[in-house]
């Protein structure tokens, strides 16, 4: 269903950010930085993967969850409850 996923890019987008952010803070805590400074940008690393995992969820639902609607495939919601409740526990 790769071409329902309208979002994608973005979300590659911002994974490759993430990513950079989570090199950045572990070259902090290599160089001894600050605990406080630390746990701020941990803090922002959190808030971003949050807002990526809002963005899946959204191209989940715009793509997958409606073509499944249209076919009648009950699977795919169940599928989708079940990754919600890893993702938020």
């Amino acid at each position: 269903m790769s071409g329902t996923h309208k979002h994608r890019k973005n979300i590659v987008n911002r994974l490759a950010r993430i990513e950079g952010h989570v090199r950045a803070v572990k070259q902090m805590a290599q160089e001894d930085r600050d605990c406080g400074d630390l746990l701020i940008q941990l803090a922002a690393i959190r808030s971003a993967l949050d807002n990526c995992g809002k963005l899946i969820l959204k191209d989940h639902l715009e793509g997958c969850v409606m073509e499944a609607v249209r076919n009648s495939d009950e699977a795919v919601v169940v599928k989708l409850n079940e990754a919600i409740d890893k993702y938020i526990k």
